[in-house]
């Protein structure tokens, strides 16, 4: 660029380009081109200036209004976050910047690091909301606690699946995880229903008969609660899966994310299905347990 126009407030770069034959060697160039003097003579180009090539960078690149430079890894075997993590510490103990150099960590670490940002939103928020809407159904704080309690079991077989399939954490399987929560919550309160319900008919039949409700025949509704859970349970944890497998099968675009969202929802129905019929069932009654002695009816 030899000069730069004004026309108004724009700016336009003024460039000089040379025909082909002389821009394919300098010495051409500066033996060709002629450069007028004060005098008006013409004089070649090489008298007055060197005329080379030389290797430079194939672009310049800015940021912030600074120069900059990238250097692009590509990561195979290992999560994102922590081979940044194990970077970052080798640049500090090892890389001495001069004034004025810094480094910052982009791609699709930058992308990683927003979305757990919102995902510290999101999660919370999720299980509040599922919090709320358990009370909401039950009016009674004992059977959401013991629906939220038993959440994170759910997830066991989600994890476990991750860990066998040899996944990543990433935002995807965020999303599966959250998809699961609301799942074996979802479960959880028709198992609760079963429960609650068998509870209260096996009571009131033995106030008709004048006669305590004792221990044994908390565990006589818990059983038939539970019994009749088993069917439900089953087919909502087939359906499920036989929506899943074929994502977790896939291989076209788009699969390596549908398979991180699918993977965790596989394991954890199989987790939940041992909690919804073992887990809740066992809580249920040892937190009814708990009120039956306490009124003095068990004398075991």
């Amino acid at each position: 660029m030899i000069t730069t126009t004004v026309e108004g407030r724009e700016r336009f770069g003024v460039i000089t380009r040379y025909p082909r034959e002389l821009r394919s060697d300098p010495d051409t160039i500066a033996r060709q081109v002629l450069v007028p003097t004060m005098g008006g003579a013409l004089i070649p180009l090489g008298q007055l200036a060197h005329i080379s090539l030389e290797k430079g960078p194939p672009s310049i690149r800015t940021e912030n209004a600074l120069l900059s430079a990238y250097i692009f890894v590509d990561i195979r075997g290992r999560d994102i976050g922590g081979y940044v993590a194990d970077a970052q510490k080798a640049v500090r103990e090892q890389v001495r910047f001069q004034p004025g150099y810094y480094v910052t960590w982009s791609g699709q670490f930058e992308y990683m690091e927003r979305a757990k940002e919102r995902l510290k939103i999101v999660v919370p928020l999720t299980l509040m909301i599922i919090f709320v809407l358990l009370y909401l159904n039950f009016r009674r704080m004992t059977e959401t606690l013991i629906v939220m309690l038993s959440v994170p079991f759910s997830l066991v077989g989600g994890v476990w699946l991750m860990y066998w399939l040899g996944y990543n954490m990433s935002v995807a399987v965020a999303v599966g995880f959250i998809a699961l929560a609301g799942v074996a919550a979802e479960t959880g309160v028709i198992m609760l229903i079963y429960l609650d319900h068998a509870y209260r008919e096996l009571k009131a039949k033995r106030d008709e008969e004048g006669k305590p409700f004792v221990v044994a025949d908390l565990y006589s509704a818990v059983m038939a609660g539970a019994v009749e859970r088993v069917r439900p349970k089953m087919m909502t944890v087939v359906a499920i899966m036989a929506g899943l497998l074929p994502i977790m099968w896939s291989s076209g675009a788009g699969s390596e994310v549908m398979r991180r969202i699918a993977a965790p929802m596989v394991g954890g129905m199989v987790s939940s299905t041992v909690l919804m019929l073992i887990v809740i069932p066992a809580i249920y009654a040892l937190v009814k347990q708990v009120s039956i002695n306490g009124k003095g009816t068990f004398h075991g």
